[in-house]
């Protein structure tokens, strides 16, 4: 039908009144479809609108695995049995003091830690290295090799020497689907057992906006990285590697709202949330 009225009004032939009002609100119609469909662009998976899944840096976050509790456990096991092993060293940050109320065995008090250290370094292809090499920070081999004993797979979680390469990693395909650990924002998201609390090093400060960083902002920086293992109401439990020379665990403090607090000896900057 609105072929044939086309064809009539290019022919200029007279169109009655009575059809003039049907086809009136009809052509307007199809003009304003016409209009819509050439003024849309395409919406970019990951880059537009809202998800109940959160965003980072204005992509969108991936839907979340099957929840997985065992594994989760297994991860905070694996760390609670290495503090066990370098006999519990305890660190306690309260504001701007730190003391150490328990200290454990250190990294080269033996060939029996020197070796524990070794088999980190292992899990992060450093094999020639070991707690000997005290030079050498293996916070990062030991966080690769809890997640390797563990059961996470490589490409869930890449093992480095270096926490900045598989944060990188993690940051750039937190927009796939089903993908383990998604960054937070320290400023709006409360760490939980299982999640990675993350700071930089000395002077190696990472660029952010908005309390948002990116893969390539982290290239070559020194950062440091602890597993949550406990959550209180204002103070969170953390283990991590090559903390004053041993597998040590930390408390920290953390705000009403459960965020964790920078202070000049650990300034966080961001959380890796196991969605497991």
């Amino acid at each position: 039908m609105l072929n044939d009225i086309a064809h009539q009004e290019h022919l200029s032939v007279p169109i009655s009144s009575a059809m003039q009002v049907w086809l009136r609100p009809t052509l307007i119609l199809v003009s304003c479809l016409a209009l819509i469909a050439c003024g849309s662009t395409p919406e970019h998976p990951g880059t537009a609108g809202k998800s109940q899944y959160g965003t980072w840096g204005g992509v969108l976050i991936g839907a979340p695995p099957a929840p997985n509790p065992r594994l989760r456990q297994a991860i905070i096991s694996r760390a609670m049995q290495e503090w066990e092993f370098f006999d519990r060293q305890i660190v306690v940050f309260k504001g701007s003091e730190e003391s150490i109320p328990h200290v454990g065995a250190w990294e080269d008090d033996g060939i029996r830690q020197s070796s524990r250290v070794n088999t980190y370094w292992r899990a992060a292809g450093q094999p020639a290295l070991n707690g000997m090499d005290c030079q050498e920070p293996w916070s990062a081999a030991f966080i690769s090799w809890i997640m390797q004993s563990a059961g996470v797979p490589e490409y869930q979680f890449p093992r480095s020497p270096s926490h900045s390469v598989y944060l990188a990693s993690l940051i750039e395909q937190a927009d796939m689907p089903d993908r383990w650990f998604v960054p937070r924002r320290i400023t709006d998201y409360s760490p939980k057992p299982g999640d990675l609390i993350c700071a930089y090093r000395g002077q190696s400060r990472p660029r952010m906006s908005n309390g948002y960083t990116s893969a390539p902002a982290l290239d070559g920086i020194k950062s440091h990285c602890d597993l949550v293992v406990a959550k209180n109401p204002r103070t969170l439990e953390v283990i991590g590697g090559n903390v004053r020379n041993s597998v040590s665990r930390t408390t920290l403090e953390v705000d009403s709202q459960g965020h964790i607090q920078p202070t000049p000896r650990r300034p966080w900057f961001l959380v890796m949330e196991n969605r497991l």
